[in-house]
């Protein structure tokens, strides 16, 4: 047992999987798992599972420390964080690192923040393991588009305002505005949108999806350093988003009617904000 579970209110409680058919993270494999929005209680089972087994974990910026610790002291850790404006490790060098590391035979637990498959490159990394030969399983984890929103109190569907959702990434490969998108489909496909990476450039967005008819009085939240002791909400409308500035991040952006119920849903206040774990 990890150092941290001692201090439940029900010791040991965490005892009954220790005999669970969980499967194993064998030597020269890897496993590509989502770490969650923020807080380390969010991850899976199986996520924690392969902490306890991995020999060394592969991590992006943005999982947590906590979650980090709960791995025990003979595993190695290797940064490979990919921030924007920041000098990154190269996608295709973290991808021959992760089979390098396999054919090595080590247990590999390459640890992404949200979920792998979703704007996570998890799947450009399953694809470089598939064509050389490597053994893989995919985690999914909580997405910030979902959880985030969840923990500022915003539900990404409702059946009051709306039947569908955009997930959109602020930025391609280069880091510019992607321009392979079709923003009059976009603004007008669903009520509402939910935005990856999308702070830098916010105000370029908020102009196409305005210029494809979106209403300017359409509001806008921003949520910061979701599901942590730190997070913090922008609300504001669509026209209004360029002029922001300063906005924290990492952040996930959604417009559209469902922040609205922020106004009772907003249920990470206070004491629910004192505990590490979420």
């Amino acid at each position: 047992m990890f150092g941290w579970i001692k201090k439940s209110k029900r010791p040991g409680h965490f005892a009954a999987l220790d005999h669970a058919d969980f499967p194993r993270l064998e030597p020269g494999s890897v496993w590509l798992v989502g770490a969650g929005p923020g807080g380390p209680g969010l991850v899976s089972l199986l996520a924690y599972h392969a902490l306890a087994q991995a020999d060394v974990i592969v991590h992006d910026a943005l999982v947590s420390p906590d979650l980090l610790a709960m791995a025990p002291s003979r595993v190695e850790k290797l940064f490979a964080g990919k921030r924007g404006g920041k000098p990154s490790p190269k996608q295709a060098d973290i991808s021959l690192q992760l089979i390098d590391l396999a054919k090595a035979g080590k247990r590999v637990l390459r640890l992404k923040g949200g979920d792998p498959f979703m704007f996570g490159r998890g799947g450009e990394e399953a694809g470089a393991l598939a064509r050389a030969g490597v053994p893989f399983r995919i985690v999914p984890g909580i997405s910030s588009g979902l959880g985030g929103l969840a923990y500022a109190g915003i539900p990404v569907t409702h059946r009051d305002t709306n039947h569908a959702v955009i997930f959109l990434t602020g930025h391609d490969e280069s880091g510019a505005v992607p321009q392979g998108v079709d923003w009059n489909a976009v603004a007008n496909a669903a009520p509402v949108i939910v935005m990856f990476m999308a702070v830098k450039h916010l105000g370029s967005i908020a102009e196409k999806l305005l210029a494809a008819g979106r209403d300017g009085s359409d509001r806008v939240a921003i949520v910061s350093h979701a599901a942590t002791p730190n997070q913090s909400v922008i609300e504001t409308t669509l026209a209004d988003a360029p002029t922001l500035t300063n906005v924290p991040t990492p952040a996930i952006v959604v417009l559209g009617p469902v922040s609205a119920y922020r106004q009772s849903l907003d249920w990470y206040v206070d004491q629910a904000r004192g505990h590490v774990f979420g």
